[in-house]
């Protein structure tokens, strides 16, 4: 399975201490984390992945930031070209009045045959649904905490 996740997934892989207790549907982002390490979900992201993910960081655990994007850097990650999708990410931000930076994630999997894109913005899922491959991060998990895809869930959203 080939995954696109955006920042609002990737930093719940770091969240602890207080920050944890402020983040929701940390279990799922760590199970996907978890499939990802196995080999079982690949990560496929657009260039602009980590930039996102360290300006996040740096301003929520800015002590933890530089370690963090270490380990997230150290990942196995396939990397899309800096122009891959960026065209059909434009349409998207148009169509959808989102910024292009969250469409890109999106547009990559619509362009990646068996891609799903993975986001805990409910406000961009809400939006994009019915495009297609994407899902709502609290669905890819069943209850015993395996990452599921190409279920009727996980583009359905709750």
């Amino acid at each position: 399975m080939i995954c696109v996740v955006d920042a609002s997934v990737a930093i719940k892989w770091f969240a602890q201490g207080d920050w944890a207790t402020r983040e929701d549907h940390i279990d799922p982002a760590i199970s996907l984390l978890l499939a990802c390490r196995d080999g079982a979900v690949t990560l496929y992201q657009p260039p602009h992945f980590l930039a996102e993910v360290a300006a996040v960081l740096a301003r929520i655990a800015p002590l933890a930031a530089t370690q963090c994007m270490e380990d997230l850097a150290s990942m196995s990650v396939a990397w899309a070209g800096p122009s891959a999708a960026l065209g059909r990410a434009i349409v998207l931000a148009t169509q959808l009045n989102h910024h292009v930076f969250d469409t890109l994630y999106h547009s990559l999997a619509l362009e990646e045959q068996g891609a799903t894109f993975v986001t805990a913005d409910r406000r961009y899922f809400v939006k994009a649904r019915h495009l297609g491959q994407i899902a709502w991060l609290p669905d890819i998990v069943d209850a015993q905490g395996q990452v599921l895809f190409g279920s009727p869930r996980s583009n359905q959203g709750k």
